[in-house]
């Protein structure tokens, strides 16, 4: 029986269950918009019961994997999934990384270990950078007056549009334990992204701004303090996944199509 249970019904949960019910398979799940509450502890345990296959969402919690926490004895299923993050690897200076990199230099402590604890557990982990697609992409923010430029240079990152986490998560239903990097193939700087947007909305991009003018957030500041690019050929070999939005771009304008229906 294709039966998948989820814990923590988010942005890219959500794309995924529905991926998988249009293909016939059964899906539950906690969250704000899931069937089951999180700490309704009889119940979640039931549907694990009857769940084939897990996947896991929820970030670190004070250190700690709620999950693994809460329910971890109850985790025998042979397929396992979790999404992790590429802030595992840390800053690396511009330069590409892959799976066979080592983890826990950056600052998402927390995430490395939970990353490590369902590796260890035998499940695909999926490494992902930012995420962003219709109604949370750089098209609301240009439109909204929240997009940044700042003055960086050299600054890059990697990036992935929700679809393609879908389309790399049920392509590893039938893969290896391991874990995965789904990203995009073109990494661009920030600056880059946003001009995009503006191009397509016909505006004038935000003004170039050093990180002190910008005024971020510390998770803002944060992100502004690594620079990488992801590499994605083993989820190409391993999975035979690609990302069907191979650069900004290409996801940008499908974030517009969508935001116009």
């Amino acid at each position: 029986m294709a039966h998948l249970f989820i814990f923590g019904l988010g942005y890219s949960a959500k794309r995924i269950k529905r991926s998988l019910e249009r293909i016939g398979w059964t899906v539950k799940a906690t969250g704000g918009e899931g069937d089951i509450p999180f700490a309704d502890t009889a119940a979640v345990r039931a549907a694990l019961a009857r769940a084939s296959h897990v996947l896991s969402s929820v970030p670190p919690d004070g250190g700690l994997d709620p999950v693994l926490e809460s329910y971890g004895d109850a985790l025998g299923h042979p397929w396992l999934g979790y999404l992790s993050s590429t802030g595992v690897y840390g800053d690396t200076g511009g330069a590409w990384v892959d799976e066979s990199a080592p983890t826990g230099s950056g600052r998402r402590s927390a995430r490395t270990e939970c990353d490590g604890d369902w590796l260890a557990r035998g499940a695909r982990v999926f490494r992902l950078p930012g995420i962003y697609g219709p109604g949370r992409s750089a098209i609301e923010r240009v439109r909204e007056g929240k997009a940044h430029r700042i003055d960086l240079p050299g600054q890059v990152f990697s990036r992935v549009h929700v679809d393609d986490i879908a389309a790399g998560v049920i392509a590893a239903l039938d893969a290896p334990p391991g874990a995965y990097n789904l990203a995009d193939d073109r990494p661009a700087s920030p600056n880059a992204v946003i001009e995009e947007a503006s191009r397509l909305l016909g505006v004038a991009p935000p003004p170039l701004q050093s990180l002190d003018e910008a005024g971020l957030s510390p998770q803002g500041l944060a992100f502004y303090s690594e620079n990488r690019r992801i590499a994605n050929g083993k989820a190409r070999r391993v999975l035979s996944w690609s990302p069907r939005f191979a650069d900004h771009r290409a996801g940008l304008v499908d974030c517009l199509r969508r935001s116009s229906l």
